[in-house]
């Protein structure tokens, strides 16, 4: 089945997929100008790839995010199901993969390892 995974931010979204087993590829993030973009940047970007499951990333950690994730996920148009996935710490788990590596935040790349680890985790508990 293939996969993707998003790790939404106020800012970019990182990407990953999984298009068989457990490899999983970080993809480049999607920059949000608005939510209306960025939601349609994720709608193609599913419909590129032929993603037959979404797994969203949710922090139980932050109520305010839960309700802009939440919000989100009602613009994409899914043809698809989604699940959310726990994804407390992940940010904090890629900056210390790239250490060394990224200087700069602005890339989108911890964004899309950070969805990476998000995607991990979630195929671990199937």
């Amino acid at each position: 089945m293939k996969l993707a995974c998003i790790d939404i931010g106020l800012k970019r979204i990182g990407v990953a997929i999984s298009l068989r087993d457990k490899i999983i590829s970080p993809q480049n993030a999607i920059l949000r100008k608005n939510r209306n973009q960025a939601a349609h940047d994720v709608n193609s970007f599913l419909e590129e790839w032929e993603i037959e499951k979404l797994i969203v990333g949710y922090p139980s950690a932050s109520l305010d995010m839960q309700k802009r994730i939440t919000h989100f996920v009602k613009l994409l148009e899914l043809n698809i199901p989604y699940e959310l996935q726990e994804e407390n710490m992940s940010s904090i788990e890629a900056q210390e993969l790239m250490k060394g590596e990224i200087k700069y935040k602005r890339d989108g790349r911890l964004d899309s390892i950070a969805a990476k680890i998000i995607l991990e985790r979630y195929l671990d508990r199937k």
